[in-house]
C-alpha cells in the first residue's frame, strides 16, 4: 500500500466558541476523551465528546487572565483533586490555575516578568513554565521552587521529562537544555532559528520544532539522530500519537502534517494562515486551533469522520482562502510562466505536494491527496500584481 493509503485524516468537526487565535490545546482526563483550549480571547475551555461521538460540546469556559492566554497543560490527579487540575499561562505574565468544574482560578501562580508561553507537568504536581523573560520556573503546588536561570532569550517550549527531576527548555536563542535538579546539564545545538515547541517520545529521546521549518530527533545524550524537512515556514507545534514513534506538527505554512515512521505521510492545509497548536487524543484523533479561532478535529476513523457536507464546506472554505505569495508557502511564484488548467490532468507524486495553475488570469494553488486521487483547491494566490514577482528573501523548500 501507498503511504497514507487505508489510514488517512479526515475531518472530524469544526468547533467554533472561542473569538480569536487558538493558541494552545491539551487533551484532558476528565472527561474521558476531552480536551482544553486556550485563546487571545482571554479564556479556556474544556471540551467532551458529545454523546453522538462526532462533535464535542463546551463544557465550560475559564476565565482568570487580564489579557491573551497562550499555553495550557493539565496537572495529573492527586489525592486532593482526583479529576487533576488545568494550568494555563498568559500575556498577563500569571499562571492560573482551575479545577475541571469551575469557571474561576483555584489560585493565581505570580513571579515571571514576562508572557508565560508554555508550560508542562510531571508526578506529584510539579509544574514546569518557561517565559518571554529567559527564565523557566519550577512550581509545587502554589509556590516557586526554583528557577533555571541559562537561555539568553524567550523560553518558547518546555517539557518534564519522564525521569526524575530532569527537564527540558527550548529557546528563541536556538538552543535546548536540559536541566537536572535546577541545573544546566547539557545544551543542544543545531537548530538555525527559535525551537518553538518540544515533544517527548522516550526516557531517552525527544523532538524538536522551530521556526527553522525542521523538526529534530535527539538522544538525551546530546546526539542529534534525525532531522524532518517538511514545513517551509516556521513550526509552531508538535504532538505525538500514544505508544508509537509517529508524530504531527503545526506551523505558519497554513498546513497540519503527519509524519509516520519518519516520513511526511499527509498534509492537510487550513484556511488560516497561522495553525498555532495540536494535541493528539487517546483516539489517535488530532485537535488543531489556528488564528481564525476555530478548533478542528482530525480523525482516521471512518465512524467519526464528518458528514460529506461538512467535508464539503470546509473544502469550499479551504478554496476560497487567500494565500499571500509573500508566506513562501509555495516556493517561488513567478505567474508568467505558469500553466493552465489543464496541468491538473496529471496526477501528483506525493501526498500534499503543490500545483499552482492560471486561469483567466487568476493563480489558483492546488494540493495532491493521495487516498482521494484528486487535486483539492487549497486558495487563490493573491498578490501585488498577480504573484508575479518573485517571494523576497528566503524561500524554503520542504524546510530547505
Amino acid at each position: 500500500a501507498m503511504a497514507g493509503e487505508g489510514s488517512t485524516f479526515r475531518l472530524r468537526c469544526s468547533l467554533l466558541g472561542h473569538g480569536q487565535d487558538v493558541r494552545g490545546l491539551t487533551r484532558g482526563l476528565f472527561p474521558e476523551g476531552s480536551f482544553v483550549s486556550v485563546s487571545r480571547d482571554r479564556t479556556a475551555r474544556l471540551w467532551a465528546p458529545d454523546g453522538l461521538n462526532r462533535g464535542f460540546t463546551e463544557m465550560h469556559c475559564m476565565s482568570g487572565h487580564s489579557n491573551f492566554v497562550s499555553c495550557v497543560c493539565i496537572i495529573p490527579p492527586s489525592e486532593l483533586y482526583p479529576r487533576g487540575l488545568i494550568a494555563t499561562g498568559g500575556n498577563d505574565h500569571n499562571i492560573c490555575i482551575f479545577t475541571v468544574d469551575n469557571s474561576a482560578p483555584l489560585y493565581v501562580l505570580k513571579g515571571h516578568k514576562n508572557t508565560v508561553c508554555s508550560l508542562s507537568s510531571g508526578k506529584f504536581g510539579t509544574l514546569l513554565s518557561g517565559s518571554w523573560d529567559t527564565t523557566a520556573k519550577v512550581w509545587l503546588n502554589d509556590r516557586c521552587m526554583m528557577t533555571l536561570q541559562g537561555h539568553t532569550a524567550a523560553i518558547w517550549a518546555v517539557k518534564i521529562l519522564p525521569e526524575q527531576g530532569l527537564m527540558l527548555t527550548g529557546s528563541a536563542d536556538k538552543t535546548i537544555k536540559l536541566w537536572k535538579a535546577g541545573r544546566c546539564e547539557r545544551t543542544f545545538t543545531g537548530h538555525e532559528d527559535c525551537v518553538r515547541g518540544l515533544a517527548i517520545l522516550s526516557e531517552m529521546e525527544f523532538l524538536s520544532c522551530a521556526n527553522d521549518a525542521s523538526v529534530r530527533r535527539w538522544q538525551i545524550s546530546g546526539e542529534c539522530l534525525q532531522v524532518y524537512y517538511g514545513h517551509t515556514n516556521y513550526i509552531y507545534s508538535i504532538s505525538v500519537f500514544p505508544r508509537c514513534k509517529d508524530f504531527v506538527t503545526t506551523g505558519e505554512d497554513r498546513s497540519l502534517r503527519i509524519w509516520k515512521q519518519g516520513e511526511c505521510a499527509q498534509t492537510i492545509r487550513l484556511p488560516a494562515q497561522s495553525v498555532w497548536c495540536c494535541c493528539v487524543l487517546d483516539n489517535g484523533d488530532i485537535v488543531v486551533g489556528a488564528s481564525d479561532g476555530i478548533i478542528r478535529v482530525f480523525t482516521e476513523s471512518l465512524e467519526r469522520t464528518a458528514s460529506a457536507e461538512e467535508i464539503q464546506a470546509f473544502e469550499n472554505e479551504l478554496a476560497q482562502a487567500s494565500i499571500d505569495p509573500k508566506t513562501g508557502d509555495l516556493g517561488d511564484i513567478n505567474a508568467d510562466d505558469l500553466p493552465g488548467r489543464e496541468h491538473l490532468k496529471d496526477p501528483g507524486t506525493r501526498d500534499g505536494q503543490t500545483r499552482l495553475i492560471k486561469d483567466n488570469g487568476k493563480v489558483e494553488a492546488y494540493q495532491w491527496s493521495v487516498s482521494e486521487g484528486r487535486w483539492i483547491k487549497i486558495g487563490d494566490v493573491v498578490g501585488s500584481s498577480g504573484a508575479t514577482q518573485q517571494t523576497s528573501g528566503k524561500v524554503l523548500f520542504e524546510g530547505k
